[in-house]
């Protein structure tokens, strides 16, 4: 009789990871691991009982070096569903490892685990508890609960530690079953043994974070908290559970996070707490980690309680130690965490200005990072000068390329809100412009520029300044600076030459700088087009000097070398000049007088976060997004948050868009004047695509529209970008009219938005019905016990609508702490009267962890006519 066919007999797993170490190469490990897993594929096809737990050991093993191995599933359940523990043991070991609870496995194994939860072998309880904690659906949670319930009451201090942790994570996955915990779980502060212990209060703090009742039920246990804690702190040497010198310090960590969600907001827990965190703080070791992670944490309890004020200083004492340490990871966390606690105790950190400056100097990319933050974060009116100084260092030699968009917009902030004088803010400016070359964001310079026409008594200066600027070596790349200098010495170019204090300029040296930097291979259209209209400029500013008729001669020849320019802008704007100059001389003058101030411009909060995305990201292309669309624009130019043809985008004609609002303001103009049809200015869509017959005609007489039809009316259908200097006349005009119109009725908030604590409300504040205006405002406040981080609202209109979205109050949202909400204005133009629909993106960083949300608002209350 023929003898039955043999298989090959497995390898050991120690042979198996012998053979995979000792490969070359991929290849030859893939080889290996492809060849064992046939011959596991075939023993458990043949139903080999005897080596199956053998098998899905070394399956394991393939699985952790990141090869497949799902076709050891059902495997596991019946290694599960043996008798003997040491089968069991790798089958829950397998489960933890090849299931979750994506896949519908998982729930064959619901009914062993039930049997094991209830086996005589406290062991075998323990791996159901294990493997219940690690792949439990929601579906496993409400079937298995009433047992987890019933073994935290068990006599076994083992199974109870377990059963707490597999509790924990029932209460995270379904909230609604905590109520079933919350008899067996006050029992566990009870235990004696440290293990079980540290698991009860891993469960109450799980308990409390989800539920408010539980949160105003364990106050009551404060006081036993601080006993246990004070009896752990005052406890001589206990071999079982020292660390380092310190009992069971995992423990004390637990508790002090526990105590710092019990005392939040509430004025009893936190006065039954601070003595023992006063005494921990003071008592503590810290010449090893362990005491390190102790300090952390009473530092974070005792900042997010209502502590006494000497015990805040007392908080950030330690954290002034921290920034001492040799270790640079102590050195970031206490950065880290200066950070966010400076808005709680600012005078307490600020003793610790110096510190945080040296860190400046640190190796550590991150640790100078978290510097530079803080730094900015510690400015006032009275550390300005000497923190800008090491802050304009620290751009000139040690910044790294990626943090200079953030520093330059932060100096501009805080030299803004901060400056001891007008003269001071310009100087402090221009030296910012003149250090961080190309690393200065469009916006800013809008900003410089205003700031200029603001202030009167300062454009000699000014001039002199920009003008002496552009004589330095290595700034013909410097594109910000140039455009900024060109704008001010095209505006105040008469002054230049009658303030000869600092030595005498001539107009022709001036005009040959400014041409020298038009014709550099560095210059960018944006900035050719700055100098040209410098130079027109300057040929009604130069018109009293001896040589005006040999540079209006040369600027005329510039303008005409660039009227065939392959820029379309350029080339318009050179074409335009050289026809006033042929046809029009007579009304030159009149159209390049000087400009009157432009209206207040305030920069906002949203310049810090907006740059710290684009530079902390490291992509070109979203930092470039900053730099020329500004925040909104360059945010809301995927389609991806738009949704399709629907919602409107505007990464289409962001560039344009850019260009023609410079020119705008250049010429007196602002970003709220009328656009050309079918552009876009400041991320809004103009969908007037038609002129009239006359209106045509007049623009092909007169490439300037400047001598049509008188009463043609100003709407935006008559303009295009040819009448460029009617800008000039309108400049203070809004987006969208005069919102100082008062809705006639009230209208309720409209909540659109709670998660995490964060909650955003949209009310109506002013409504137009003539010219289908609105004004809306949204609030966001935050009823969490965290700081929401560099927080943006993005928000999408139909493209039947226009929208202008003007910046927040604020990027940072305080906890609870504060009552005043972050507000913004969403004005919204909508000829055609359509219900309002808004798509809004939201973006927070909540604990350092980003948050994303996309909500639809289709709710809010219906407008008269609309």
């Amino acid at each position: 009789m023929p003898s039955r066919f043999q298989m090959p007999s497995t390898v050991r797993l120690r042979d198996l990871i012998r053979q995979v170490r000792a490969c070359r190469t991929q290849a030859e490990e893939r080889a290996v691991v492809n060849k064992e897993c046939a011959t596991i594929r075939n023993s458990f096809r043949d139903d080999d009982n005897e080596n199956r737990c053998k098998n899905i050991a070394k399956l394991l093993y393939i699985h952790m070096l990141g090869y497949p191995a799902h076709f050891g599933q059902l495997e596991c359940l019946k290694l599960i569903a043996s008798p003997k523990f040491s089968d069991k043991r790798i089958g829950y070991l397998g489960a933890m490892l090849l299931l979750d609870e994506k896949q519908d496995v998982h729930l064959l194994i619901t009914n062993s685990l039930k049997n094991d939860m209830t086996h005589s072998n406290h062991y075998n309880v323990a791996l159901s508890l294990c493997t219940l904690g690690a792949i439990c659906s929601t579906e496993m949670c409400r079937d298995l609960a009433g047992e987890v319930e019933k073994l935290l009451k068990s006599s076994n201090s083992y199974i109870k530690k377990k059963a707490a942790l597999c509790a924990a994570r029932i209460i995270r996955k379904v909230p609604e079953l905590i109520e079933m915990f919350l008899p067996a779980s006050r029992q566990l502060l009870q235990e004696k043994n440290h293990g079980t212990l540290l698991a009860g209060v891993v469960l109450i703090t799980e308990m409390c974070t989800k539920s408010q009742d539980c949160l105003i039920h364990f106050r009551k246990m404060v006081q036993n908290l601080v006993r246990i804690l004070k009896n752990l702190t005052m406890s001589g040497y206990s071999p079982d559970h020292d660390v380092s010198g310190i009992s069971d310090p995992f423990l004390q960590v637990r508790i002090l996070q526990l105590l710092r969600i019990l005392g939040h907001n509430d004025a009893d827990a936190s006065e039954a707490m601070n003595d023992i965190l006063a005494q921990i703080a003071t008592n503590t070791e810290t010449s090893k980690n362990v005491g390190n992670s102790i300090l952390y944490e009473t530092v974070m309890c005792i900042m997010d309680i209502k502590s006494e004020s000497g015990l805040r200083v007392l908080a950030v004492n330690i954290l002034g130690r921290f920034l001492l340490n040799a270790d640079k990871n102590i050195r970031y966390v206490a950065l880290n965490t200066l950070l966010k606690t400076v808005h709680i105790d600012y005078n307490a950190v600020q003793r610790h200005r110096s510190t945080v400056v040296e860190c400046l100097k640190d190796p550590d990319i991150t640790i100078r990072k978290r510097a530079m933050e803080l730094t900015f974060s510690l400015m006032n009116p009275s550390n300005i000068r000497t923190l800008m100084k090491e802050m304009m260092s620290f751009l000139e030699y040690g910044a790294d390329a990626e943090f200079k968009f953030y520093i330059t917009s932060n100096i501009f902030l805080c030299a803004e809100k901060y400056a001891p004088h007008k003269q001071w803010h310009l100087d402090t400016t221009t030296k910012v412009l003149t250090m961080a070359g190309n690393y200065v964001r469009d916006d800013l310079v809008s900003s410089m520029v205003h700031f200029v026409s603001q202030t009167p008594q300062l454009h000699a200066h000014a001039a002199r300044k920009f003008y002496k600027a552009l004589l330095e070596e290595n700034v013909i790349e410097h594109q910000p600076l140039i455009q900024v200098s060109a704008w001010c010495i095209g505006e105040f170019g008469d002054l230049l030459l009658t303030d000869q204090s600092e030595g005498i300029v001539s107009e022709e040296a001036v005009v040959t700088t400014l041409v020298g930097f038009l014709q550099s291979t560095h210059a960018t259209p944006i900035t050719k087009d700055y100098i040209i209209n410098a130079l027109m400029k300057l040929s009604t500013r130069f018109q009293n000097t001896t040589k005006y008729q040999h540079i209006e001669s040369q600027i005329r020849h510039i303008l005409s070398c660039y009227t065939s320019s392959i820029d379309v802008e350029l080339q318009q704007r050179s074409v335009e000049y050289s026809t006033i100059f042929k046809k029009y001389d007579s009304l030159r003058h009149g159209l390049l007088e000087s400009l009157p101030p432009f209206k207040a411009v305030t920069l906002t909060s949203s310049i810090e976060s907006g740059a710290d995305a684009a530079s902390a990201s490291g992509d070109p292309a979203k930092q470039a997004g900053m730099a020329n669309g500004g925040t909104t624009a360059s945010l809301m130019a995927s389609n991806d948050i738009m949704g399709g043809d629907v919602m409107g985008h505007v990464s289409q004609t962001n560039s344009v868009a850019t260009s023609d609002s410079t020119l705008l303001d250049l010429l007196g103009g602002s970003l709220g004047t009328e656009a050309a049809p079918g552009s876009q200015v400041n991320g809004f869509h103009n969908h007037n695509t038609s002129t009239t017959g006359a209106t045509q005609s007049n623009l092909n007489d007169d490439l300037l529209g400047l001598f049509g039809n008188q009463n043609a009316p100003p709407a935006a259908d008559n303009i295009t970008s040819m009448n460029i200097f009617d800008a000039a006349t309108k400049q203070q005009q809004s987006d969208f009219g005069d919102f100082s119109q008062q809705p006639e009725q009230s209208y309720p908030l409209t909540n659109v938005y709670n998660k995490g604590g964060v909650q955003i409300a949209i009310a109506v504040v002013a409504f137009d019905s003539i010219q289908n205006l609105v004004t809306l405002q949204s609030q966001t406040t935050n009823s969490s016990n965290q700081l929401a981080k560099n927080f943006i609202i993005q928000v999408a209109v139909p493209k039947s609508m226009q929208l202008s979205l003007l910046p927040p109050s604020a990027t940072d949202i305080a906890p609870v702490t504060t009552t005043v909400p972050v507000t913004q204005l969403i004005k919204i133009s909508n000829p055609t009267k359509q219900k309002l629909r808004l798509r809004v993106k939201l973006s927070y960083v909540v604990n350092e962890v980003p948050q994303q949300e996309m909500i639809e608002v289709n709710n809010l209350p219906p407008l008269p006519g609309w």
